[in-house]
């Protein structure tokens, strides 16, 4: 299996996922090692006689084709995803989350692997109003609204393009707000616990009420490996926590709570251009066709989260620097 983005968030737990669930399995790693990947994510697996590390651009068709060399599974991960930096810099997002994809695209045309699959967001749906009940499915319209959610929309597109176009062998996921251990201290939820352990308030972009769908890190790991031996060639399947929907103001108290910390700890900053308001996803088909649902429940996963940032400072307080 070849895991693009290996060293960053969700590609690492991902990692370690497989090699801790299969015994028979050779994974490559490829990263650029952008301020978001981080080998020390690895460090516990890295002399696993499994694994292998290419540090190398997704965009490159050489490095590429020499990671991709004798693998049978593509698993896609690599992406620019911080919808702030997508606004004050956008370039790098087109280049790496749609001309990247593409390269990848071609080389498993070319190297004819056997099944490749790619990691989106619900972001691609754009927003749903506030007091709204509905829930995205796979056959939502798209109404992407940063230059973020825009380069992972047409990447989508395109991997739907090769196997409609080459019977490249494509799924896809499209996943909510993940969380949980390594996740970089740039997204909100990591912001917020290590603010606490600092010491500091947590911002929140004013008003507060934007409202996410949580979904734990392993949880979607688990939902992308059964996607890989269940799932159905050309198929998107959504994932999301199936719990109730949080506001941004609600998380942050609940964080406050679960850390026994004072409610003052809350200062509101100005809102980002175009913030969505409200994200949410219905998980019913891989539910219904898979099996797959979430094993605990939202505030279990964050006890387990903070928990995990308060005995690795170490880690995180790299990545704040």
């Amino acid at each position: 299996i070849l895991v693009t983005g290996g060293a960053g968030f969700i590609g690492s737990n991902f990692i370690r996922y497989l090699l801790q669930k299969y015994k028979n399995i050779k994974i490559i790693n490829l990263d650029k090692l952008t301020y978001a990947g981080n080998l020390k994510n690895l460090k516990d697996i890295e002399k696993d006689k499994r694994y292998t590390f290419i540090r190398g651009d997704i965009c490159n068709r050489e490095v590429v084709r020499k990671a991709m060399s004798g693998c049978e599974i593509v698993v896609h991960f690599a992406a620019e995803s911080h919808v702030d930096r997508s606004i004050s810099g956008p370039e790098i997002f087109i280049k790496t989350n749609i001309f990247g994809t593409h390269v990848l695209l071609e080389t498993a045309r070319e190297l004819k692997v056997k099944r490749f699959h790619h990691i989106s967001t619900d972001e691609v749906f754009g927003q749903i109003e506030l007091k709204s009940k509905e829930k995205w499915t796979e056959k939502s319209p798209y109404n992407p609204r940063s230059p973020y959610s825009a380069s992972k929309a047409a990447a989508d597109h395109l991997v739907r393009s090769y196997f409609a176009t080459y019977k490249l062998p494509v799924t896809i996921t499209n996943c909510s707000n993940n969380f949980g251990p390594y996740h970089f201290p740039e997204k909100f939820i990591p912001v917020a616990i290590t603010k606490l352990i600092l010491g500091k308030k947590i911002p929140i972009y004013k008003p507060g009420n934007q409202v996410r769908d949580w979904l734990y890190v392993i949880d979607h790991c688990r939902a992308i490996d059964l996607v890989l031996q269940k799932g159905k060639i050309g198929e998107t399947y959504l994932v999301g926590s199936q719990h109730k929907e949080y506001s941004n103001l609600e998380v942050a108290k609940l964080i406050i709570k679960l850390m026994g910390k004072k409610n003052d700890q809350i200062e509101m900053v100005g809102d980002r251009p175009g913030h969505d308001v409200k994200y949410a996803l219905s998980a019913r088909k891989i539910e219904k066709e898979l099996g797959w649902k979430p094993e605990h429940n939202f505030e279990t996963y964050l006890e387990e989260t903070i928990n995990w940032y308060q005995n690795n400072e170490s880690w995180w307080k790299n990545g704040k620097k």
